[in-house]
């Protein structure tokens, strides 16, 4: 009996505790709660209107910034918070699950869950949908055309050519006319391509899916106070892309490629979170050209401009010097060749004796010196003749004159 009016009298005491504890609980939140909803008051006391929270002259660069929740892109990472955490992105490719075998559905299930496993830090899995954007396909495909277009209407000219003229036979205008019918069906073809594209475009409903991975670090992971902001990026840069590339290596197991997206990546990711409908048909480049990422233009710096003169200049003399070289190197080879052909009897004459002489031991002596001889009468003989040749032109150019 003892027992059991303690055991009651300890629950009791409990129950009171949680009561009590509660109680305070539920007032320290009402007074938090009303703390925070007070409104503000303006310069006369009154609380601040809504047209005022709303007016032009409260839209600062920072309240945009705070409401897009990120400070800068660098490095390949998203800055927020004023360089209190960083985030890097890693971009994967789907896979077809549904179109796998039972036996690439558990590879890839056992990939997914190793990949989980293997896990040491925070991640969040983001999807996002995006309308299929054809027109850089649509302006490479109409450059082509524009290609092909040049060429039908020089084959045809040429054709034409052929067919009025009475200096092509009958299976040359065939053949021409052939390869003008090849070029007008391929023209023809494009046209279509064209054509199906651009409407393909105006279906909204033809979508895509992105699939990223989105990897945190938080500047109190350091352990320390006395980085600054830099070193801070460092450090979140190294480690972040240590986690990355552990992540990348790990989805390679369930069949999935990824990659580390670089800070213009990271730009249209975020341009097009912030501007889904723009973006489908303005993307971030067009943006960027069209001067959205700046509140005023300025004129080229005058430094900048003689940088960029002398930096010309250089590169003219460079070829100048280049181009001179060579011709000089060209003209030093064709004197040398020159040269080379002028003494190339003596040449011949010079190399018969060092070969008769090598070859002493298997001659004999006095055939030795008989072959020498020989080889040097015939370059004695040949060197009369050549000058007999040049007095006979001499006395033929005088004939001539006289």
């Amino acid at each position: 009996m003892d027992i059991t009016f303690l055991l009651i009298i300890s629950v009791g005491i409990l129950i009171m505790l949680i009561i009590v504890l509660g109680l305070i609980y539920l007032k320290m939140y009402i007074d938090e709660r009303n703390k925070n909803g007070k409104p503000e008051e303006g310069k006369n006391g009154k609380p601040a209107g809504k047209s005022s929270a709303k007016s032009a002259g409260n839209y600062t660069q920072q309240s945009i910034f705070n409401f897009m929740e990120f400070d800068t892109i660098e490095d390949n990472m998203i800055v927020q918070k004023d360089g209190k955490r960083f985030l890097m992105v890693v971009e994967c490719q789907g896979v077809n699950y549904d179109l796998m075998s039972e036996m690439e559905k558990t590879a890839v299930e056992s990939g997914f869950q190793q990949f989980l496993n293997t896990l040491r830090h925070q991640v969040q899995l983001y999807v996002q949908t995006r309308t299929i954007n054809l027109e850089e396909s649509l302006q490479t495909y109409k450059k082509k055309l524009d290609e092909i277009k040049i060429e039908l209407d020089n084959e045809e000219m040429k054709y034409n050519q052929m067919a009025y003229s009475s200096d092509y036979s009958q299976e040359e205008k065939d053949k021409q006319n052939m390869v003008l019918l090849r070029n007008r069906n391929l023209y023809e073809y494009g046209k279509d391509i064209i054509y199906y594209t651009e409407k393909m475009s105006l279906n909204r409903s033809v979508l895509r899916k992105q699939y990223y991975v989105i990897i945190p670090y938080y500047s109190s992971e350091t352990g320390s106070d006395l980085l600054d902001k830099s070193e801070i990026q460092n450090i979140a840069f190294s480690e972040l892309y240590t986690r990355a590339q552990s992540i990348i290596r790990t989805l390679t197991s369930c069949s999935i490629l990824g990659k580390v997206l670089d800070s213009y990546e990271l730009a249209d990711l975020l341009y097009s979170s912030y501007n889904r409908d723009e973006s489908e048909t303005y993307g971030l480049e067009k943006a960027l050209r069209a001067g959205y990422d700046e509140l005023y233009s300025t004129s080229q710096d005058v430094i900048e401009k003689r940088m960029k003169a002398l930096d010309g200049e250089v590169e003219k003399r460079a070829y100048e010097l280049a181009e001179n070289a060579v011709s000089e190197a060209n003209a030093e080879r064709l004197r040398k060749l020159a040269k080379k052909e002028k003494s190339i009897d003596e040449l011949i004459n010079d190399m018969a004796q060092v070969i008769v002489n090598e070859n002493e031991q298997y001659l004999g002596p006095e055939m030795t010196a008989a072959a020498i001889k020989k080889v040097q009468s015939k370059r004695s003989t040949k060197e009369k003749g050549g000058e007999g040749n040049v007095k006979e032109k001499q006395k033929s150019q005088a004939r001539m004159a006289g």
